[in-house]
């Protein structure tokens, strides 16, 4: 943004304005009372109201031959509920599509922000949003392991694997034990997080260096060079967004799995 503000190009001796912390800092939007609530913010509230809407529009009144918005949300249903929950938890996958399609689709919308006009911000590149759905996934996988297996059953779910022999378990258990209970949150989180951050600043890059290169004939070609590469990456980004979602939703739906799974 600083590129269009300040006229700053790569032939009148100005140096390349690149993104920066400040890419990923907003001002307040509007204030409710004493909270202020910036662009990140609003486009998280927006995912969740897309979401709810969308799926209600669909909803509310089925038919026996679906409208549009009807046949378009069974088949993303359907989608999470075959390719995820059935394929990776099993016959007792039904109760838990609910929770996996809501994160499919709320994390997509997220993500998918990035290629919008005027928001172009993935709302899942501030950290603490991956982290407040990693909590949820996390905590879900804590419950559903010791409501399942009790508290001793539960122990040896998360840092005991069955059929090995004992002598591997002392250097084993503590490894499962760090793994499931820090790593897989942190990873979750991660994962997530750093694949839209990338995406945003390498989109950033390349839509700053094509007004920065512009302003004369030989800028032009590089500034047509820098379009093509944005074009690209956004493709490219939207491939990211979608597979980020189901990554997150597969790995939700194995750590289910593995709480439910029953002792050998």
């Amino acid at each position: 943004m600083l590129a269009f503000e300040t006229d700053c190009h790569l032939f009148n001796d100005c140096g390349f304005p690149s993104p920066s912390e400040f890419s990923f800092l907003f001002e307040p939007l509007f204030t409710i009372g004493s909270f202020e609530v910036n662009k990140p913010m609003a486009l998280v509230v927006l995912s969740t109201l897309i979401v709810l809407g969308f799926f209600w529009k669909a909803f509310s009144k089925p038919a026996v031959v679906p409208g549009k918005f009807q046949m378009i949300a069974e088949a993303g249903y359907e989608f999470v509920r075959r390719g995820i929950a059935r394929e990776t938890i099993g016959k007792k996958a039904e109760a838990y599509v609910p929770l996996l399609v809501s994160l499919f689709f709320f994390i997509w919308i997220m993500n998918i922000w990035a290629v919008i006009p005027f928001a172009q911000f993935p709302a899942t590149s501030i950290i603490a949003y991956p982290a407040a759905l990693a909590l949820v996934v996390w905590s879900t996988y804590m419950t559903l392991t010791f409501k399942t297996h009790g508290f001793v059953g539960g122990i040896r779910n998360l840092c005991v694997p069955s059929g090995l022999p004992k002598g591997i378990y002392v250097i084993l258990t503590p490894i499962e034990f760090i793994s499931n209970i820090f790593v897989r949150p942190l990873t979750l989180t991660v994962r997530l997080f750093a694949n839209m951050f990338a995406g945003h600043l390498l989109l950033l890059v390349f839509i700053i260096g094509t007004w920065y290169t512009l302003g004369s004939v030989v800028g032009t070609f590089y500034a047509a060079t820098s379009l093509v590469m944005t074009l690209l990456l956004t493709l490219f980004e939207l491939f990211i967004q979608a597979l980020q979602a189901y990554v997150f939703t597969v790995l939700t739906a194995t750590y289910i799995s593995q709480a439910l799974e029953e002792p050998h």
